[in-house]
Order: C-alpha cells, then sequence, then structure tokens
C-alpha cells in the first residue's frame, strides 16, 4: 500500500475528496479505495501510461520563456480526477447559464441603446476608459443578439465549500480542448472507474459548437463553410484551435487563407479556388483582427473582415468588442448586470471584490493589501497581479504606486484558501489548489459542459493554476449517485 489517507492532511482546507482525515467524501469513497489499493508498481504503471498517452497524442502547450524563446511542452496531467456530485452541479450549470445570458445583453446594451447606463446602474466613465469597448461596432446586433458565443468562466470553492466565479473570459477563452484529452486519458488509464462511476460525458462538445457555430451563419443552406481562424504555430495555444478544427471537420486557416471581395463576402483560397465562408471562428484578438479598422501593421488578420461582419456577409464568433465584459472591473458589477437585465437575484456569487476607482474601496486596498489579491483590469493567465501574502513590501508599495496612479485599471479580492484535491507527487498524495473553467455556448440556446477544465497548482501552497506558470490539470468527473 503506497497511497494513505491518513497521512493526507486536508486541516483547516475544503478538500474535493477528502472530507476529513481518512475520510473520503460520499462520491469518492470508492475512488479512494480503488487508490489506496494499488501497490507502488500500480502506480509507477499507471502514471506511465499516461505520459504515453500524452505524448502519443501529442497533447502539449506552448510557453514563452524570455532566455529560450517558446518552447512546447507535453501536457502537465494529474491521474487522480476531481469529482463532483451531479446534483450539485445541475445547480452551478443554471448560475452560468444565467450569468452568460445576462452578459450577453449587457454587450448587446453597450453597443446600442445603453440604457444600463442611463439608469444609473453602470458608471459611463468606467466604459468611456475601457480598453476593449471598440467604438467601430456601435449601432450594431449581431445574429441572434449573441457576443459572447463561447465563454469560459472560472470558479473556485472556498474554505466555506461554496462555489464561487472568479472571473469571465469572453475574448477567445482557450482549455476546453485539455478538458476534452484529459478524458481521453483517464479512460485509457482508470478504465475500472468508468464501470463503477455513472460519469457524465463531455464528447458532445466539439459537436454542439459545430451546430452552435452553424447556426450563425448568414446563408440558409446545410453545411455552412466554418473555419477556425488561428494567428499561427507560434501561438500559445494553437495545439488547441488545430484540434478543435479537426474535431470539427472544419478549415483551420491564418489570415493569408482568407479575402475580402468588393461584395463584403468573405472566400477562403484552396486549391480548387476561392471558396465562401459563412463562419469564422476566429481566435485572434481583437487589436489584429482587421488591418482596415485595427492595428493596420497586422499580419495576422483579415483586411476587411470587419466589413464583411458588418455587411451581414459572415458571422464572427466571438463577436468583436465582446471583451468589454472581460474586464475584471466589469466582472465586479455582474451581480447588478443580472439583477439589472434579469429581474433575478444571482444564483452564483462574485468573490467579494473591492473597485479601486471607488475612493472608500481604494483607501481599504492600500490599507490592506499585504491581505489582498490586487488584478489588473484586463490581463490574463495570472500576470500583472499581486499576490499580497505572497509578495514582499517592496512589491506592495510597488503596487500602491500603480493603483494610485489609475484605479480604474485595478480590482483587489480577499484572497481566497481555494479548495484543494488530492494530486500525485512522486508515489504519494498532497493537496494542491485548484480552480475549474466550464465553458458555456450560446446560440439559440444555451449550453455548459459537464464539468469543466480543472486546473492544479502543481507548486505546494501556490493558487497559480495558470499552465503558463507552472499549473496543470485534472479530469473532472460529474458523477451521478442517485441509486448508490
Amino acid at each position: 500500500m503506497t497511497i494513505r489517507w491518513d497521512n493526507y492532511n486536508v486541516t483547516n482546507l475544503h478538500d474535493e475528496l477528502i472530507e476529513d482525515t481518512d475520510k473520503p467524501r460520499y462520491f469518492a469513497d470508492d475512488l479512494c479505495r480503488y487508490l489506496s489499493d494499488l501497490t507502488l508498481k500500480d502506480i509507477t504503471e499507471v502514471k506511465a501510461a499516461a505520459d504515453s498517452a500524452i505524448h502519443t497524442m501529442g497533447i502539449s502547450f506552448r510557453i514563452y520563456n524570455d532566455e529560450e524563446g517558446s518552447i512546447d511542452r507535453a501536457w502537465p496531467f494529474d491521474v487522480i480526477p476531481r469529482l463532483i456530485d451531479k446534483k450539485e452541479w445541475q445547480g452551478i450549470e443554471i448560475g452560468l447559464k444565467q450569468r452568460v445570458k445576462a452578459l450577453n445583453l449587457f454587450i448587446n446594451d453597450l453597443y446600442n441603446e445603453q440604457n444600463i447606463i442611463k439608469d444609473g446602474i453602470f458608471p459611463a466613465h468606467l466604459l468611456e476608459k475601457s480598453k476593449n469597448f471598440l467604438p467601430q461596432c456601435r449601432g450594431f446586433t449581431p445574429p441572434l443578439g449573441i457576443w459572447a458565443h463561447i465563454c469560459g468562466s472560472d470558479l473556485v470553492r472556498d474554505n466555506d465549500g461554496k462555489v464561487y466565479v472568479l472571473e469571465d473570459n469572453l475574448r477567445v477563452p482557450s482549455g476546453v480542448s485539455y478538458m476534452l484529452e484529459n478524458r481521453h486519458v483517464m479512460k485509457r488509464v482508470f478504465p475500472e472507474m468508468f464501470e463503477k462511476y455513472s460519469i457524465s460525458p463531455v464528447d458532445d462538445y466539439t459537436s454542439d459548437l459545430y451546430d452552435m457555430l452553424a447556426e450563425l451563419s448568414p446563408r440558409d443552406i446545410p453545411e455552412p463553410e466554418i473555419v477556425v481562424l488561428t494567428p499561427g504555430i507560434y501561438n500559445s495555444a494553437y495545439f488547441e484551435h488545430a484540434y478543435l478544427a479537426q474535431q470539427m471537420g472544419a478549415e483551420l486557416v491564418e489570415g493569408n487563407d482568407l479575402v475580402v471581395d468588393e461584395n463584403d463576402e468573405v472566400f477562403m483560397r484552396t486549391i480548387e479556388g476561392l471558396t465562401r465562408v459563412d463562419v469564422v471562428y476566429r481566435r485572434i484578438d481583437d487589436a489584429f483582427l482587421d488591418p482596415e479598422v485595427f492595428d493596420p501593421d497586422s499580419t495576422l488578420g483579415v483586411p476587411g473582415i470587419m466589413r464583411a461582419w458588418k455587411a451581414g456577409k459572415v458571422a464572427l464568433a466571438n463577436a468583436p468588442g465582446a471583451g468589454v465584459a472581460d474586464d475584471k472591473v466589469v466582472y465586479a458589477f455582474v451581480p447588478e448586470i443580472i439583477e439589472y437585465y434579469l429581474k433575478e437575484k444571482p444564483i452564483l456569487n462574485n468573490v467579494p471584490t473591492y473597485k479601486c476607482i471607488n475612493e472608500d474601496d481604494r483607501q481599504f486596498v492600500l490599507d490592506n493589501i499585504a491581505d489582498m489579491v490586487v488584478k489588473p483590469a484586463n490581463e490574463s493567465g495570472g500576470y500583472g497581479m499581486l499576490i499580497g501574502p505572497h509578495a514582499k513590501p517592496e512589491e506592495h508599495e510597488a503596487f500602491k504606486k500603480l493603483i494610485i496612479a489609475d484605479p480604474r485599471n485595478y480590482i483587489a479580492q480577499p484572497m481566497l484558501m481555494l479548495s484543494t484535491a488530492p494530486t500525485m507527487v512522486g508515489t504519494e498524495v498532497e493537496p494542491r489548489h485548484l480552480d475549474l473553467r466550464p465553458f458555456i455556448l450560446s446560440g439559440k440556446n444555451i449550453s455548459v459542459t459537464t464539468g469543466g477544465l480543472t486546473r492544479v497548482a502543481l507548486t505546494k501552497g501556490s493558487i497559480v493554476v495558470n499552465s503558463s506558470q507552472g499549473g496543470g490539470s485534472k479530469d473532472t468527473w460529474i458523477v451521478d449517485m442517485e441509486g448508490e
């Protein structure tokens, strides 16, 4: 016996699988018993099988390193899954749908009537200083009134056991391919557990994504031409771009592969000539999407694609300008946004958030910065933030100056004690902090992945789960315990 749960210390932590020393949660009992029965040889073989599957399947991610440039790495994966009871998940799913529905109404309102500003719910000066609000999109409503067709919302669980929304990613959220590949790896290494548990599948995601994109087609044809637009092989998410295109049966294209004609129609260059394109699932940031409208030096985008989009000749997902709601200061207003548009109370709570634009909040943050997590409005990947309890005094002072110089650009939150889950460290298990990124698709209907991508901070004590900063991942099992 090599895994001993009586040695697994979860004191003062909410652990996803272990309720108390040597006491698994009711839905994890079978898994924990199975793991504790594994011999050292079994564990070694399981880890080797997972590593081999990741290598064989070519699952990789790219990190940028100042000294070595960009480097492809094997996807960091932990073989112990994270389990969530289906009954709890159903409540989370309803809350995510509510949230995304309200956010799409909010974005459409900002680009049109701006009633939420006129009614005094959302401050006008916040919008005026928004880096992701695109004046080029004013007066336009995309098909179905939807701007963020694909959203990845990050969820965390605090010590109180409650799930909170940490942030919403509405520009070009990534990670769903790893969620799908994690499941494939787990079926190879723990097939017995898929017989024991009733685990909700995740395999439908790419067909659901295709169907949602097809609904956006400006042409009423049985098989619209859908393409995935990538910045190219040097992008950190290129694996995912290629994976999703392959899984959907769509073409993976770069900017030079597309051309917009004088009728504002978009065509793809092929060896057989030009082919009309109906829907572009773009994985390029707004700033580089169209050099006619945004950065004129961009070689990644497609000249004229904004003209085509506004003329209704092509659909873009996510729509340009959707990132206005990706702003972390906007995140702080989501509860009010839900109540304003839907006349409902939020089902999922935000993490308590201090808005540095408010004088009282700002002073509190400055006085207590050593206990705060401070985030800039538009960074991602864990970059540009301060984790007060882990930072040095000189870093606290540097962030105080940044906040005072530009309070609009910062929010702050108390440092949550993120939940943990057992994670393999060598041949033993130790608790590691984690979060969860479900993916929400919005078309004629709204659908949510059953679970999502669980990201794990592999470094002991760390709460930074991003793969670009040393994080890993786990498969997420939504288990149906009815009848157990």
